[in-house]
């Protein structure tokens, strides 16, 4: 095969040379990641810097990787890692490296579908880079990245966020033109920014010292100065265009328009016969073109194309490497592609398809799609389009799925007949639920209601049920009621019909907060999968909904356990959408209802590592993370709960899912003093909830009320509370007991600021609204009743601040909160005790203590306009807040125990600091970030009057109980 060698030198580039070096293999530190984004227009020499850096990493001793992706959009899963894979396996022989390599290229090629998912199959691909580096510093070079599949984008994420541990660096090229919009590769350079090792760098064009020295070197001489300013302002600085013209001035070639279409066109006239069919069939092609595909469609004798394939390297229109042949710049396909006639170009695509279907090789069947469909042969496009699309499902790739049976529809859909299996109603089923999975829930819908029109699709029944999934899933939940209710007395409706009907409008009652209406309709999905074999996805859908409502009505250790037991069921099955709620249920529980926060956030945590794996990241691992940011804000670790919103907005979710994400984003929102966000979100938010439930509806209300009191607008606070109040069908006591005191808050608020008149009438309803909580919450569990006193306690210190603020009620509320582990409430809590006791001028040191630990507590989290509240309280009282006692030592509790004055969760990381685990071992067994840990280290030492860990340590074991 032909070679390139190119001639033309690096310029302008040497300082970014040596930078990119350096931060992908001599800054990173053992262990460690570090990945380069290079960034830049078309033509502006980044795969040259790609060769340039790839070549000096391996001559440092690197083991250097180097792939491409495919500019057929999101077509072959992991693409351009095979690619490398292959290279590297096709250079190495009899080496330990090269056993590695085929290893890892074997388990590609044996990958099934299965429960373990994608997020196994990237633990798998890490461990087998691992083997393949060999204690070498492993650098992956990707090309093209724009046009990288979702895998490869989800790979680099699990790798460059440190979950594979492996030592890898990354470089990769991205055009900039084709970031634009909504393009997935800008949320994940987004994403990917805040790790410190990440850079994202623009590669700008040259400059004008630079354009002459590369004209200069490529012509041989400096430039007369009237050719080096056509030069510079005809190529803009741009290093290809500005070899292009430089090598015509060499030449002697002149007359070319000004446009690089001329420029393209006349360096093709000018290659000899054969060569012109060469660069044609290269740019009609999925880069890299192989030498044995490139030679079956050109047709010519093995010495005739290797003389053509020279004469485009030679004239720089190719570039030639060891997988095959690329256009040296993709602008010649576009240039090009004008040039032939619609029968040329179809007859191209012809002869691509024909000798990729007669290859011995495995084929790439999105790319087979693509050439049949160009070639104008849409009953063979069809077949290869939904076997990419198959194959994309087995590797858990729905979002490539949707994209391949959407073209398998748009082809089923020209005049040529289609094959049998190809029916228009069985594209349109999988097209759907393909979409679903994926989180294009409009899409979903639409699809559906095509299939609907179709009349050969499904009975009116499984329709119904269908419609019913996807718009929940969309947030719209009376609709989804309805459309189960529909299913329920449909005629045509099967005994595994109505069970599946009755167990998903279980769920679908949960989540609206009706945990009675739940729980009967749970049974009832029991009762008619008993009759039903096969029944395993019913009959967990039920036990979840049926746990979860004995668990809040009746027996937590009860509910718990049937859901438990669900989860294992689901797990045996390996059906992701059934392990996916089952997870979810128990997270929610948890950390909702039953106040387990910690426990419920490393099980929101773990599901959602657990359906990622089944591929459903878009949809239940977002809304597991939106739960395990909730516990997380309930338990003060708001920098962390931070870090798991980020992670989850990767997948841009929507409908119902991007409800639960936003609303738990707009807390942390709140609670900063964030205005402007929190104000977005809550909009977001409002619009996917017209028709939505309570369960939703009252937090969006009470989150709208406790923003508007900080921006000190407590009319618009009262308004929402009194929307909220409307809400009527929820069993959830816990979520209207937190929307009362917003109310009563609002109505002290308006009373302490005498702007606006309080409302007395809205007082008795709220107070009386207050009683009907207590009430139910008596017939519900121990635990919901907890949770509820709490926020009665605060609903009753806030009707004092009425009539004089009563200090005993807040310090019940202080109570309540402290046990629960909830420091926000219970800072605020401290605060209106102090305000009491400031305004009885009784008790001014007890007062400024409580200020200090207030302040602490809302310094620690962050919490802005809580902050500024309790400074301005200090303020007008001559409260120091940084004053602290002179301490010699840990300050001793009653019984002598040195670690009093430890958190519970402090109290864990000391323990595992006395173990002589890491800050990052640390927050692997606890699933809390390094960072997190470090701040918890840094309270221990303060606390314990410490400096180092040793002494932290003794501390620990002396006191350390038996």
């Amino acid at each position: 095969m032909a070679s390139d060698v190119d001639t033309a030198p690096l310029v302008g580039r040497a300082d970014l040379v040596a930078t990119v070096r350096s931060a992908l293999l001599d800054d990173v530190a053992q262990g460690q990641t570090a990945a380069v984004f290079l960034i830049g227009e078309s033509g502006v020499g980044k795969t040259r810097l790609l060769h340039e850096v790839g070549a000096r990493l391996g001559d440092a001793g690197a083991l250097v990787l180097t792939g491409s992706c495919l500019d057929i959009g999101d077509a072959s899963p992991l693409h351009p890692l095979l690619q490398a894979l292959r290279r590297l396996d096709a250079g190495l022989t009899g080496s330990r490296a090269s056993s590695a390599v085929r290893d890892l290229l074997r388990m590609f090629a044996e990958e099934t579908a299965g429960p373990d998912g994608a997020g196994a199959l990237l633990e798998r691909v890490s461990r087998g880079l691992h083997l393949v580096a060999g204690g070498r510093p492993l650098v992956l070079v990707l090309d093209d990245l724009q046009w990288g599949d979702r895998s490869t984008r989800q790979l680099l994420l699990y790798l460059l966020a440190g979950l594979g541990d492996l030592q890898l660096s990354v470089l990769a090229a991205v055009r900039a033109e084709s970031l634009q919009g909504a393009h997935p590769l800008r949320r994940v350079l987004t994403e990917l920014r805040r790790l410190r090792t990440v850079r994202v760098l623009d590669l700008a064009p040259l400059d004008r010292a630079g354009t002459d020295r590369l004209a200069a070197a490529v012509v041989g001489q400096p430039l007369a100065p009237e050719a080096a300013e056509l030069v510079w302002q005809r190529s803009g600085g741009n290093p290809f265009v500005v070899e292009e013209l430089a090598r015509d001035l060499r030449e002697g070639r002149d007359g070319l328009s000004d446009t690089l279409r001329e420029i393209f066109l006349a360096r093709v006239d000018a290659l000899p016969g054969h060569a012109h069919a060469v660069v044609h069939a290269v740019a009609a092609g999925v880069e890299p073109v192989a030498h044995w595909l490139l030679a079956r469609v050109v047709r010519l004798p093995e010495d005739e194309l290797i003389e053509a394939v020279r004469a485009t390297v030679a004239h720089r229109l190719l570039v030639s490497a060891d997988d095959g042949y690329r256009l040296r710049h993709r602008l010649v396909a576009e240039v090009l592609a004008h040039e032939l006639l619609p029968a040329e170009r179809a007859a191209l695509h012809r002869r691509h398809a024909e000798a990729l279907t007669a290859a011995p090789a495995e084929l790439h069947q999105a790319r087979l799609a693509h050439h049949w469909r160009l070639a104008g042969e849409p009953t063979r496009a069809l077949p290869a389009a939904m076997a990419a699309a198959r194959e994309a499902e087995r590797l858990h790739g729905y979002a490539e799925a949707h994209r391949h049976w959407s073209v398998a529809l748009q082809l089923a859909g020209a005049p040529t007949a289609a094959p049998p299996e190809a029916d228009r109603a069985t594209l349109l089923e999988h097209a759907a639920e393909a979409a679903h999975h994926c989180g294009e829930h409009a899409r979903a819908l639409a699809l559906l209601e095509e299939l609907a029109a179709d009349g050969a699709g499904p009975s009116a029944c499984a329709l119904h049920i269908r419609r019913a999934r996807y718009l929940a899933a969309a947030g719209r939940s009376a609709p989804a009621e309805a459309e189960y209710q529909r299913a329920l007395e449909a005629a045509d409706c099967t005994p595994r019909e109505r069970a599946t009907a009755a167990a998903h409008l279980a769920e679908l009652l949960l989540h609206l907060g009706r945990y009675a209406d739940a729980g009967r309709r749970a049974r009832e999905a029991l009762e008619l999968s008993a009759d039903v074999a096969g029944s395993t996805s019913e009959v967990v859908l039920a036990s979840a909904a049926l746990g979860f409502s004995e668990a809040y009505l009746e027996d937590p250790d009860a509910g718990l356990a049937v859901m438990r037991r669900a989860l294992e069921t689901a797990e045996r099955s390996g059906r992701p959408e059934d392990v996916a709620c089952a997870y979810l249920h128990l997270a929610e529980l948890l950390t909702g209802p039953l106040n387990v926060l910690e426990e419920g956030v490393v099980v929101a945590r773990r599901g959602a590592e657990r359906v990622a794996e089944l591929g459903l990241g878009r949809t239940y691992e977002t809304r597991l993370l939106a739960i395990a940011t909730n516990g997380l804000f309930r338990v003060g670790q708001w920098a962390e709960a931070e870090k798991v919103v980020a992670a989850a907005l990767r997948h841009r979710p929507s409908g119902a899912d991007a409800v639960e994400l936003l609303l738990a984003r707009c807390r942390l929102s709140v609670g900063y003093g964030d205005v402007e966000a929190a104000d977005r979100d809550l909009d977001a938010v409002a619009t996917v909830l017209a028709g939505g439930g309570a369960r939703h509806v009252i937090p969006l209300l009470t989150l709208r009320a406790g923003l508007a009191m900080w921006q000190g607008r407590h009319d618009l606070a009262r308004q929402a509370v009194q929307r909220g109040l409307t809400e009527s069908r929820s069993d959830d006591v816990g979520i209207l007991a937190a929307l009362v005191w917003h109310g009563l808050r609002a109505e002290a608020e308006a009373h302490a600021s005498r702007t606006v008149a309080v409302d007395r009438t809205a007082v008795r309803r709220l107070r009386e609204v207050a009683d009907r909580v207590a009430r139910k919450s008596a017939h519900a569990a121990r635990p919901v009743r907890d949770v509820v006193d709490g926020f009665l306690a605060l609903c009753a210190a806030e009707v004092s601040r009425l009539d004089g603020s009563d200090p005993e009620l807040w310090a019940r509320s202080v109570a309540q909160w402290d046990r629960r582990n909830h420091p926000y409430p219970a800072a605020y809590s401290r605060l209106r005790q102090a305000e009491a006791l400031l305004a009885r001028r009784s008790r001014s040191a007890t007062a400024a203590t409580l200020l200090r630990q207030a302040y602490e507590v809302a310094q620690g989290l962050g919490a802005v306009p809580l902050t500024s509240e309790i400074r301005t309280l200090a303020g007008r009282a001559r409260v120091s807040l940084e004053d602290r006692p002179a301490a010699t030592g840990p300050a001793a509790g009653p019984d002598g125990d040195e670690l009093a004055a430890l958190t519970a969760r402090e109290r864990e990381v000391l323990a595992a600091v006395a173990e002589g685990l890491t800050n990052r071992e640390i927050g692997q067994r606890l699933f809390i970030s390094e960072r997190t840990i470090g701040v918890h280290v840094s309270h221990i030492f303060d606390k314990l009057q410490v400096r180092t860990r040793v002494q932290a340590s003794a501390i620990f074991l002396r006191n350390r109980p038996g």
